[in-house]
Order: C-alpha cells, then sequence, then structure tokens
C-alpha cells in the first residue's frame, strides 16, 4: 500500500495535471519569457548545448507558426528562440518548406537544423497528440513544455507514438522542465515519451515528469544499434510506468537524483554492454526497479546512495537479471562534467517542487533547496498570436490593397496600417484580402497577425499570387508563412475556413 505522504504528492500532481488538460486555470508561477540558466550533465559535452541563445525571438501560437519561424530562418544553423503560447495540435501543424527546414505535416519536426529553442511561456504550451520529432540535428533545446496522448496507432497518430523522439546523428539535446505523457501503453496506441536512437548523443533530460504510459523511453531501438551513449537523467519523476526507465542498449548514461515511483514490470534496463551510472534515485513502490531484463545480452551499472522503499524483486533467470535485492556495482563509470547531487532521501520532495512543465523551472541547489535560474538574456519578441516578423522591412506598408469583401466597420487598408488596434474582416468566415503594388516586386515570406481579441479564429488558408492565381503555398493559423521567392505585383491572402469571422491587424511581406 502506498504511504500516506507519497498519497498526498500523487493526488497533487494528478489534480494539476487534470485541471490543465481541462482548461482549468491553476495558479502557477510566473512562466518564464525565454529559456532560462545553462544545460547541464552529458549535455555540456562535445561543444555544449546553448539552442537558439543569440538568434531572434519569435513567438508561435500553432504547429504550423512553428515550422514558418524555422523557415524564415537564413539558413537552416541560424540561431531562433521560439517562445510557444496555448495548444499545438494536429489542426493547427503543416508542412511549411523552406531552404532552412524540413517540416512535415502532424508533427513538430526539428529535422536536418542546428541552434534552436523552443520553449513555453504565458499560459504554457501544450503538444496535444502531437509528437516533437528530433533528426539529424544538434544544439537543441526544448523547455516548460507539455507533450501528451502521441500515437502511434488509432487517429490520430504522430511520431511513431513518441511524445519526443531523436534519431539519425542527433548531437547535443536537452530537454527540460517537460511534462511527457500518455494514457495507457502500446494497446492503447501509445509507444514512448522520450526515445533516442540511430547514433543519438550527448543529450540531458532534467526536471521532467514522465507519466502513465507503458514505456518511459529507449536508448538504442535494438541490440545492435549500440551507437547511441552519453545521456544524463537528473531530478525527474517517472510514475506509472511499465518499463523502460530507461531501456539502455549499449553507451553510457547517468542517472542521478530520480523519483521512481509505480515502476510496474521493470526499471532501468541495461543491456547490451551498457553501462549506467545509478546515484542518489529514490525508488518507491516498484518492481525490478534495475538489472538486465527480457535478453540474456547483459548490461552493467554501478550504484551509490539510492533508496529502495517497498521495492520488489523476481527471481532470477535465462533473460532476467535484477540488480536486487542487494543491488552492487559491477562496473565503474567515470562522469566528465561537474555536478553536485541531492541526498536520495530529499529526492520525493525536491522533485515535486521542481519537475515538470509550469514549475517556474526552478531547480535544485544541490542541498534539497529549489532555486529560480536567472533568466538568459534574450530579445522580447513583439505581442502577436504568431511568430514575430522577418527580419527586413515589412513591403506592405506604403502599398495597396483589396479583397473579395469587407465587414461593416472595417476596412482593406487596416492590414498594412501598422496598428494592431485596427483590422479588416470579411463579410463572412471565409475571403481574402490582398497587398499591390505598382511594380512587380519579389516575396519570400509574410506574416498573419490577428487582433488579440480573435486570435486563432483564422484555421485554412491559402496564398494566392495576385497577378496569375497560382497558389504559393497553403496551412492553417496565422503567423509567419514561408513562401518561394516570387516575384508578383499582388498576394492574396485566401481563408477557406475559420472558427469564427477572422480579424486580420497586419499583412506583412517580405523580401527577405
Amino acid at each position: 500500500m502506498r504511504r500516506p505522504a507519497a498519497m498526498r504528492l500523487y493526488a497533487a500532481l494528478a489534480t494539476l495535471g487534470v485541471a490543465a488538460a481541462a482548461g482549468v486555470g491553476v495558479a502557477m508561477p510566473e512562466e518564464a519569457s525565454a529559456a532560462t540558466a545553462s544545460a547541464t550533465g552529458y549535455a555540456t559535452q562535445n561543444g555544449g548545448t546553448t539552442g537558439g541563445a543569440g538568434g531572434r525571438t519569435v513567438r508561435a501560437t500553432t504547429g504550423t507558426a512553428i515550422h514558418a519561424a524555422l523557415c524564415s530562418r537564413a539558413t537552416s544553423s541560424t540561431p531562433i528562440v521560439i517562445e510557444v503560447e496555448g495548444t499545438i495540435n494536429h489542426a493547427n501543424t503543416s508542412k511549411v518548406s523552406g531552404s532552412s527546414c524540413n517540416t512535415a505535416d502532424g508533427v513538430i519536426e526539428l529535422k536536418q537544423v542546428s541552434n534552436v529553442t523552443i520553449v513555453g511561456v504565458g499560459g504554457g504550451a501544450v503538444f496535444d497528440q502531437l509528437g516533437i520529432h528530433i533528426r539529424a540535428a544538434k544544439n537543441i533545446v526544448v523547455q516548460n513544455v507539455t507533450v501528451r496522448n502521441v500515437k502511434k496507432s488509432g487517429s490520430p497518430t504522430s511520431n511513431g507514438g513518441d511524445a519526443i523522439g531523436m534519431e539519425s546523428d542527433v548531437r547535443n539535446v536537452w530537454v527540460d522542465h517537460a511534462t511527457l505523457e500518455a494514457s495507457g501503453g502500446e494497446a492503447e496506441g501509445f509507444d514512448a515519451l522520450f526515445d533516442m536512437k540511430d547514433n543519438t548523443q550527448y543529450v540531458t533530460l532534467s526536471y521532467s515528469i514522465l507519466r502513465n504510459s507503458g514505456r518511459g523511453g529507449l536508448i538504442g531501438s535494438s541490440e545492435s544499434d549500440l551507437s547511441n551513449s552519453y545521456i544524463t537523467f537528473h531530478h525527474n519523476l517517472y510514475q506509472n510506468i511499465d518499463s523502460r526507465a530507461p531501456l539502455l542498449r549499449g553507451g553510457t548514461a547517468h542517472m542521478y537524483n530520480n523519483h521512481y515511483v509505480g515502476l510496474n514490470k521493470s526499471g532501468i534496463n541495461s543491456r547490451a554492454g551498457a553501462h549506467a551510472k545509478v546515484e542518489n534515485n529514490y525508488f518507491e513502490d516498484s518492481k525490478d526497479v534495475l538489472g538486465t531484463f527480457y535478453t540474456d545480452e547483459l548490461g552493467y551499472w554501478q550504484v551509490a546512495g539510492n533508496v529502495y522503499d517497498n521495492v520488489t524483486w523476481t527471481s532470477p533467470g535465462s533473460d532476467n537479471h535484477p540488480a536486487g535485492p542487494d543491488p552492487q556495482s559491477n562496473t565503474t563509470v567515470a562522469i566528465p562534467y561537474a555536478y553536485t547531487p541531492d541526498a536520495a532521501g530529499c529526492v520525493p520532495d525536491i522533485v515535486s517542487r521542481t519537475a515538470g512543465a509550469h514549475t517556474g523551472l526552478r531547480v535544485s541547489d544541490g542541498n534539497c533547496t529549489p532555486q529560480t535560474p536567472t533568466p538568459t538574456p534574450t530579445p522580447t519578441p513583439t505581442p502577436t498570436s504568431g511568430p514575430t516578423q522577418p527580419g527586413g522591412t515589412n513591403l506592405s506598408l506604403g502599398a495597396g490593397s483589396d479583397g473579395s469583401s469587407k465587414a461593416d466597420g472595417t476596412s482593406y487598408g487596416n492590414v498594412r496600417d501598422g496598428d494592431l488596434s485596427t483590422y479588416w474582416s470579411p463579410a463572412g468566415t471565409t475571403g481574402s484580402v490582398s497587398i499591390k503594388w505598382g511594380s512587380p516586386t519579389a516575396l519570400s515570406s509574410l506574416t498573419i497577425r490577428e487582433t488579440a481579441g480573435a486570435a486563432g479564429r483564422i484555421g485554412a488558408w491559402r496564398v494566392l499570387n495576385g497577378d496569375t492565381g497560382a497558389v504559393l503555398t497553403s496551412g492553417s493559423g496565422a503567423g509567419a508563412i514561408s513562401l518561394p521567392r516570387t516575384t508578383l505585383s499582388k498576394v492574396t491572402f485566401q481563408i477557406t475556413g475559420a472558427s469564427g469571422t477572422p480579424q486580420v491587424a497586419e499583412f506583412e511581406t517580405y523580401a527577405g
């Protein structure tokens, strides 16, 4: 039976999660305005992990806007900080094309890119049934976000069923203060919460919550995928996980100051020659929390300072090699970075006060006391329902405009006056508005800004070459939009679907 203190802790966590999922207002610490503090663990090695630090900061409220921000960069390695607020889902996440990105529908695609930060701000960022895919990428930071209920079967599906998945020569990723959760196991259509495979290295998962899933995550997709290594897990809560907390095939991993509770089948599964340093963790109400399981390809571990509270162990067998009931080290693992672990006895308390999204990005000082890190200075984005504008001059200022229809009291000219309080609306929920020039003008991007009172109403849209009628691109949701570089005298934004009468405050156009 779970102890009363633990029951109070998990009831509080469950209440918080249910309230957030239902959209009920919950009193939270003020959210960070940008990524804060510095990477820890193995993410500090191999040159370090800084994400988009030093680059411009943009704001996104849709998945399409996240993709558009990536595609608006000069190159695929131009640093960028993308501040995300709101719910990102299939309805507002479309492929955007450009030379600096490689995106896809139905998944946040960080593919063949580098120097990117995605951070939740304001009321929070929730990726609902939509995974984050990091592939052939490096120097990536994901911070202060919730990713929930990503499926590999059923509907809708995303990212192979992984909340966050990394593969194909990924280097230097820091995932921090994230909440990753499912609503069941493989039978219910879910896969894992945090997977790394196909040569992924130098990754840290810190101050995060992983819960209610059949699989926590793996390092290596098979016994032959042994190229993944140098992973740190610290100050995370693993709650109600069947197995893979994580599964480690080959490579080296460091697990310290994590709270594991309700591991139903197995926990840290070190296999195929893997080396794990497991120290100052708190294992509670769980089964087979450390060992080599479901194979005779043995792995290794170094243990120190852990607490085993109501942990049960199965008997050894040909494909079952638990480390307990009295876990002892069978290897040594040298750690190349500095760290100060908390005593294991305080881990449930310190993790409950620091881990997960919406906790103010608090961290431990190594003495079991939460601290709020000093924010890393970043440029302040222009308030908007989508990303901030691309660099360069807004070519709409001083241009002309027309459209298909306009509601009473609105004007086509309001979309090019630089004033977010004035706007154009169509006579119904659909319609078009255009920007036009007296001579051919080269464009490669535009930004559609809704008024604050109508944010999120714009659904499906198309961008047309007003000279020829050709469709340049299409998608859903307001924000930054990348175009194939086109020379034209008129560009049209055509709204083909909306949840209410749209209010377009600005229709900005850019050459770069």
